[in-house]
């Protein structure tokens, strides 16, 4: 590897690390206060059967959906519009494999600014409410 292929490398890697420290923070940029909700309410895509199936859970609790454990740490929604977005930290795992597949924010508005990698399932937000 060349020496400024591996500066390009190497910096693609810390922004990286820098968004996801971003993403991980209590306050979500640009909105304001957050509300934490007692449910989410996940979408999964099985991609080999062309399936989707709406995934509700409580926040703390653990769920799978076909080869997944899905857990919700938190979910939170603003706190002047509810209905506007919702975020959830979740950890997703595939059972075959010991490292989670996904850990951090997904958001509603923008489920490809955090997806899951994962050659079947496709998982994301779709709200959080209080039932």
């Amino acid at each position: 590897m060349t020496p400024g292929r591996l500066i390009s490398v190497f910096a693609a890697a810390l922004l990286a690390g820098q968004m996801a420290l971003a993403a991980q923070s209590v306050q979500i940029s640009g909105v304001g206060e957050t509300v934490d909700m007692p449910f989410v309410l996940l979408k999964g895509l099985d991609t080999l059967n062309g399936t989707t199936r709406d995934i509700p859970m409580r926040v703390g609790e653990t769920v799978r959906y076909g080869y997944l454990e899905i857990t919700a740490d938190t979910c939170r929604v603003p706190k002047d519009d509810p209905a506007a977005d919702a975020y959830a930290f979740l950890r997703i795992r595939d059972i075959r494999e010991s490292e989670p597949r996904f850990s951090g924010w997904m958001f509603a508005s923008s489920p490809a600014l955090s997806a899951m990698d994962h050659p079947r399932y496709d998982i994301w937000v779709q709200s959080c409410s209080n039932s």
